[in-house]
């Protein structure tokens, strides 16, 4: 792979990337998700109705994440660092890529691993979550239920503007394992409009509505991220 530490390489991943550590998705039939409604466990309203039902959803979410490990294609992007100047802008809210190693990370949709206010301000600090479990009497510092680190359907999406911004900067996009089907996350592609390259890698890149500015690899996350290394080599 040539030394390229002056292009900007932006990664924005979804659910297909961990997906093939373990990590189950909203969609997936059988999974731990399958069970709840978006509405009990993953709006605002569920927190006011019922905090204690949605704490412990999360509890075990984030339980099933500490158990899971990085993979192969986590691994390889945290290496393009060391050819490329690379961010993460990821959907996902486990903390795999920083895991693997990559170290400059945007949690689009928060990071389960950490906590928040359920007051006002609630951008204003994040706090870790030691271990899989959070607790409703687990309190900020003003006095507020800490809730967990989510952006819940309904809620702004605070590091959007943060998120576009490098996408417009990013000599090479990568986009690997979204469906492109969550907005506002999935417009975000549209502002690469001084990439030089663009690729987008998904199993069932035939059924996505994909720019015609971007070379498909129709592979799963692991297999697409080899398949791509050796294309920027």
């Amino acid at each position: 792979m040539q030394n390229n530490v002056n292009k900007k390489l932006v990664v924005f991943s979804g659910s297909g990337m961990s997906a093939e550590s373990g990590i189950s998705t909203f969609r997936d039939s059988g999974g731990l998700w399958e069970q709840y409604r978006i509405e009990d466990v993953a709006r605002p309203e569920a927190w006011k109705r019922d905090p204690d039902f949605v704490q412990e959803f999360y509890n075990q979410r984030r339980k099933q994440i500490i158990d899971c490990q990085p993979n192969k294609a986590h691994e390889l992007i945290a290496e393009l660092e060391e050819k490329f100047a690379v961010t993460v802008i990821t959907q996902n809210i486990d903390d795999l890529h920083e895991r693997a190693g990559s170290s400059d990370v945007i949690h689009l949709h928060g990071n389960i691993r950490m906590s928040k206010s359920s007051g006002p301000n609630q951008e204003k600090a994040y706090y870790p979550i030691e271990g899989w479990e959070l607790k409703t009497s687990d309190l900020c510092p003003d006095g507020y239920a800490l809730r967990p680190h989510v952006v819940w359907f309904g809620e702004e999406v605070p590091m959007y503007e943060l998120a576009m911004q490098h996408i417009a900067e990013a000599d090479i996009l990568v986009v690997v394992g979204t469906s492109l089907q969550v907005y506002p996350a999935a417009g975000l592609i549209h502002y690469a409009m001084n990439a030089e390259e663009r690729y987008l890698i998904d199993p069932n890149a035939g059924e996505l509505n994909v720019p015609k500015s971007f070379r498909v690899i129709p592979m799963n996350a692991v297999e697409g991220m080899i398949k791509l290394q050796e294309d920027l080599t």
